[in-house]
């Protein structure tokens, strides 16, 4: 089943739906059709990677908030953190320090731009 983002004039993903079977791969015809700018998005797809085993499509599967680059013909999330850069590979947002690995529980303390313990 194909799956379509609509997109505003600035590329911002307003809408996210189920297309028709017959809609796969036909994004243009679709924008045709309903005069709005759409762009299929790839459900499992998450950080240019398929995770049941296919090709990837479009880094990420668009969801509202989302913003569409055409230059790097990917779906890129909010960015949650001023301080936090965009992975290239992904096309998703990384905290300019690493997660903590001690199995306890953080959360992002941009004032600090540090991981603090959730207790």
């Amino acid at each position: 089943m194909a799956h379509f983002a609509k997109l505003d004039e600035n590329n911002l993903v307003i809408f996210v739906t189920v297309g028709r079977d017959e809609d796969n791969g036909k994004e243009a015809e679709l924008s045709a059709r309903t005069g709005d700018v759409y762009k299929q998005t790839s459900y499992n797809t998450h950080g240019g990677v398929h995770t049941l085993g296919g090709t990837p499509f479009r880094k990420n599967y668009a969801g509202l908030g989302y913003t569409y680059d055409a230059s790097r013909d990917a779906f890129i999330p909010p960015k949650p953190y001023a301080s936090w850069v965009l992975n290239e590979n992904t096309c998703l947002w990384s905290s300019p320090v690493p997660y903590p690995t001690d199995d306890k529980r953080y959360s992002w303390n941009e004032a600090t731009t540090s991981w603090v313990e959730m207790v």
